[in-house]
């Protein structure tokens, strides 16, 4: 199974969403709190170019948030791209 990385924070409605999604697939991931964490959030909107959260990573795929984790997975290729 692919590295997974997620900036987020605990309160954010669709990085829960997107880590519900991943539980239920059996993916384990990595989280990284960017809460309260400027340095932390700011190595975050370098590497995505963005400031939303979440960010995320499967492997050396940026994802991007929720929404698009979504789409993979109704377009049905969210499991592929974990499994690689």
């Amino acid at each position: 199974m692919a590295d997974i990385l997620i900036y987020s924070t605990p309160w954010c409605p669709f990085c829960i969403r997107a880590k519900h999604l991943l539980k239920s697939k059996g993916a384990p991931f990595t989280d990284i709190d960017v809460s309260g964490k400027p340095d932390l959030r700011k190595e975050m909107e370098q590497k995505a170019g963005a400031h939303t959260v979440p960010q995320i990573w499967i492997g050396e795929t940026h994802v991007g948030g929720c929404d698009e984790l979504y789409a993979l997975e109704r377009q049905g290729q969210l499991d592929a791209l974990l499994q690689a």
